[in-house]
């Protein structure tokens, strides 16, 4: 399991004092009590380890052009792939991938195919890749669709989790997809099209990811997404890189849809086994109700943008703070949503009680990793807001952006122990949701739309906060449940959407207002 995924926050303050409560758990306790949050959190780290057991099986199929401008991608993904190997086995041991190749060329080509099916060691793969020449092609396009049917086809496709990696400068033959000069403009001459190859993929359960590496395939890609949907396309070019370099992009691209598949798929497969609780919109009478014990977990807020950059940060078990907690819970959730249940709740530690909302992620496996990966989006979401109040308060700007301070429950009970998100409980508004991850705004506000501008300059383009949710008051916004944008796409979880998040889903939308200007941001060129 991830470590780069274990990057938990919570409120540091908790409506409490911090440094009061560090030395109370630390610097004023026993040494004896000291090991004892030792241990337990040591215990929280070994935990992840062994989170998952079930082995996950994933068939990677690497589809490559390969006329003769090819050549440095196809040296790319051979030196690439024992990094990703090396990676999953480091981060996700659970996932065993087994790499398959299928090459094309044109249709004058005597070895217009070549297929290697799969196999588990990536040592073969690279010893095969060795032998893979770039050389062939006729005209600007290429045979993409028989490329992608015998990959479809001709290979043996055994495991549930399929990914096919698909990189290519030119489209397929045909005028419905470019205006190159083409030797076949009515289309493929073995008669295939792109509704019959693009419906095998997706009748084979095949996850489809797109390297682009020239605007030759703009139209390709409108085409392909026009008939089985959305999916990913990653930006390959590779002017101005060297070969280190434009490994690195490739690897960063195989390893987000290898994590992106196995997420989707497991979300899927989770879905048909879901369970359907009764909701209550009603608090319950609480007298009736038993209190339970379990920790709460929590990093010490980090204090610089190195420390939010550095995943390091978040693996130092010296930043984890973990509590005693009392509460009670209601027996029925009053609402919920695509990923979780949301409680009522009272935290009854101290003698002053306060309520609180507890949510459960719907899908149980790997729960604990996807309440990281949210309270990792929490930490840097609150860090960044409280350094946008302090630029906000010295240029006059009384509206503030603040989130919830939320923390990880860890309850056990007998030998099954189970998270849970915990946050305050909002009063005095309606929530809405202001903007979306997909870039959406459904209620603007320049303040929220300044404070999105604010994490993209402070973090000197490394990330964005966005799909920002909660209440208006008259001197703030109470916001919780972000998601972030960033460079980085083997953080923050499924939300991030990496650079094209940033680009496309921010940047492309956003205008400078009032308070951007106050603020002193500077102008996004479009």
């Amino acid at each position: 399991m991830s470590t780069r995924k274990l990057r938990a926050i919570t409120s540091w303050f908790c409506n409490k004092n911090v440094a009061t409560e560090t030395v109370t758990l630390v610097d004023n306790q026993k040494q004896e009590n000291v090991e004892k949050v030792e241990k337990k959190i040591s215990e929280t780290f070994d935990y992840i380890d062994d989170i998952s057991k079930e082995d996950i099986n994933v068939d990677l199929c690497f589809v490559l052009d390969c006329t003769g401008s090819m050549g440095d991608y196809i040296v790319a993904a051979k030196d690439c792939i024992q990094q990703v190997v090396e990676h999953m086995e480091r981060t996700n041991p659970n996932i065993k991938l087994w790499i398959g190749f299928c090459g094309y060329r044109d249709h004058c080509d005597p070895n217009r195919l070549q297929i290697m099916n799969f196999i588990d060691s990536h040592l073969e793969f690279k010893r095969y890749m060795s032998e893979v020449i770039a050389d062939g092609g006729g005209d600007a396009p290429e045979d993409v669709l028989g490329g992608l049917n015998a990959a479809i086809n001709s290979m043996n496709w055994r495991h549930s989790t399929r990914i096919l990696f698909h990189l290519g400068d030119c489209p397929p033959h045909g005028r419905r997809f470019s205006r190159l000069k083409d030797d076949y403009p009515k289309g493929d001459p073995n008669g295939l099209t792109a509704e019959s190859v693009l419906n095998g993929i997706r009748l084979a359960g095949i996850h489809y990811y797109f390297g682009k590496i020239t605007n030759k395939t703009d139209e390709m890609i409108r085409v392909f997404r026009s008939i089985m949907g959305k999916f990913l396309v990653f930006n390959l070019t590779a002017e101005g890189l060297d070969p280190e370099e434009l490994v690195a992009k490739v690897f960063e691209s195989i390893c987000s849809s290898i994590t992106t598949t196995v997420t989707i798929t497991n979300t899927m497969e989770k879905t048909r086994q879901r369970r359907i609780l009764e909701k209550d919109s009603h608090e319950p009478d609480w007298n009736t109700l038993p209190v339970k014990n379990g920790e709460l977990l929590y990093y010490r807020l980090p204090k610089t943008l190195t420390d939010i950059k550095d995943s390091r940060y978040f693996k130092r078990r010296s930043n984890l703070v973990l509590r005693k907690f009392s509460y009670k819970q209601a027996q029925k959730p009053f609402s919920s949503g695509a990923e979780r249940y949301a409680y009522f709740a009272l935290d009854v530690t101290q003698e002053s009680i306060e309520k609180i909302v507890i949510k459960e992620r719907i899908e149980k496996v790997n729960s604990f990793e996807r309440c990281l990966e949210a309270l990792e989006s929490s930490t840097i979401s609150y860090f960044l807001s409280k350094e946008f109040n302090s630029a906000a308060t010295r240029v006059g700007i009384n509206k503030k952006v603040n989130f919830l301070k939320v923390q990880i429950l860890r309850r056990t009970a007998g030998f099954s122990t189970r998270y849970y998100t915990m946050e305050p409980k909002l009063y005095d508004g309606k929530f809405k949701r202001f903007n979306v991850n997909n870039g959406i705004i459904k209620e603007y506000h320049s303040t929220l739309e300044a404070f999105a501008h604010f994490t993209y300059e402070y973090t000197k383009g490394y990330l964005v906060v966005y799909d920002l949710q909660g209440i208006e008051l008259a001197d703030e916004f109470l916001l919780t449940d972000p998601a972030i944008h960033c460079k980085d796409r083997l953080r923050f979880g499924r939300t991030n959407l990496g650079m094209r998040g940033i680009e496309e889903c921010f940047l492309a939308n956003h205008k400078c207002d009032s308070v951007c200007k106050k603020l002193g941001l500077s102008g996004i060129s479009k």
